[in-house]
């Protein structure tokens, strides 16, 4: 399908022998703004580490459109602020893509450091070690990164923990702003006021998705009393699943929304 950034066969993601995302099926649609959310533990970062590759599917796959370019922004708690980098080198490691680990920067790189630093709220802060920033100034700066990148497909996960509501209201206006240029984002948040004012769809997980499509209808209070229970039903050591007859049955519903729903509007496939 021409118009799928993303595209989710019978995904099955976990860590050793233990399933922590069963069977995803669906498509995210280019250009579009996804918020994903569920509880601690309902596999959001997991299927953002299966979807960059740096987790195997322990069954099906995520098929990319061809020849897009992906950025990813893990959890600040994966980085290590101790290393001695400074602002300019962090922000600089955006332009890997294009300059490679030994490639010399010119001094447009640099220009262009400059500009995406101003872009986040930064500007001046090159030389500024990433140990003396606060948990807002490090996110601008990891967004300035993103921005270097210049992707198709851009994944943020948990971007908004730990930050001040100034800095929440620019990354969101940044979010906007490469959703405006159609660029595919998916955002995991925790904040679900937050996902109902400024995203448009919505995958709802509880190691197994629950809904997925427009905001509004995925957070419907019985979609997350589902997926409360759904995740309380689950233990730390979930063994092995085989597709049941409800998966097999939402791969039906999957194929009838898929070409049921215009996609135009936004809607994206849902699980039941």
């Amino acid at each position: 399908m021409t118009n799928a950034s993303l595209t989710f066969r019978d995904l099955t993601l976990g860590y050793g022998s233990h399933p922590a995302i069963h069977h995803l099926n669906g498509i995210v649609r280019k250009g579009s703004l996804t918020a994903v959310v569920g509880a601690n533990g309902s596999g959001k970062s997991t299927l953002m580490k299966g979807i960059v590759g740096a987790l195997k599917p322990m069954e099906g796959a995520v098929v990319h459109m061809p020849g897009a370019r992906t950025a990813y922004l893990p959890q600040q708690s994966e980085l290590d602020r101790s290393f001695p980098a400074r602002v300019v080198d962090l922000v600089s490691l955006g332009l890997w893509p294009k300059r490679g680990m030994l490639g010399r920067y010119t001094k447009e790189d640099r220009e262009s450091v400059s500009k995406a630093l101003m872009a986040v709220g930064l500007g001046g802060f090159e030389k500024r070690p990433i140990d003396t920033l606060s948990g807002g100034q490090l996110q601008r700066t990891l967004f300035a990164r993103v921005l270097l990148q210049d992707a198709d497909l851009i994944l943020l996960d948990e971007p908004f923990n730990a930050v001040d509501a100034k800095t929440v209201g620019d990354l969101i206006a940044l979010i906007k702003r490469w959703h405006g240029e159609e660029r595919t984002i998916m955002v995991v948040v925790h904040d679900l006021d937050l996902v109902r004012q400024n995203f448009p769809e919505t995958l709802l997980l509880a190691r197994q998705p629950v809904a997925w499509g427009d905001t509004k209808e995925t957070l419907r209070p019985e979609n997350l009393l589902k997926a409360r229970r759904f995740h309380e039903a689950w233990e730390e050591n979930a063994p092995w699943c085989e597709p049941s007859e409800h998966d097999h049955t939402h791969d039906h519903d999957h194929d009838h929304l898929d070409h049921g729903h215009d996609h135009r509007h936004g809607s994206g496939p849902r699980a039941a």
